[in-house]
């Protein structure tokens, strides 16, 4: 009809290219984010976010890197070492809006303490557009 929308659908004047985010699909980001971890390399972050990305290290976060640029710079400023923690990761599944819950365990080899994670991630065509990390300290 005209001048109508069917629930859950974006108006012709909003619309958006839709696609479906699938498991296999963060799978492939959550390696990726763990391959950028390791090299600390630029591009390879980069290649994780979109160009107006955030970043929060937990909800709300009041402070969050804002941008790509802003996160690479980040990440690369706050950058450990590979050889001083282990990254375990499990696909929890993906909501409707294409928000992808990923289950993560961050050991630490060193003296920082261990943290059990959830992080939500909403990709864009493969890449991070917001990726929300709640972090809780193992005790």
């Amino acid at each position: 009809m005209v001048g109508r929308t069917t629930p859950g659908r974006v108006s012709d004047a909003t619309a958006r290219t839709v696609t479906m985010t699938t498991t296999d699909e963060v799978t492939r980001w959550v390696d990726a984010y763990r391959s950028a971890w390791i090299s600390n390399d630029a591009d390879e972050i980069t290649a994780l976010f979109t160009e107006d990305a955030l970043y929060e290290f937990r909800p709300n976060d009041p402070d969050p890197w804002r941008g790509r640029d802003e996160i690479v710079a980040g990440w690369i400023d706050d950058q450990d070492s590979p050889e001083v923690w282990k990254l375990e990761t499990k696909v929890l599944g993906v909501l409707a809006d294409d928000t992808a819950l990923v289950q993560a365990f961050v050991e630490y080899l060193d003296d920082r303490p261990n943290y059990d994670d959830l992080w939500f991630i909403e990709l864009e065509n493969g890449r991070a557009r917001r990726f929300t990390e709640w972090a809780v300290k193992r005790s």
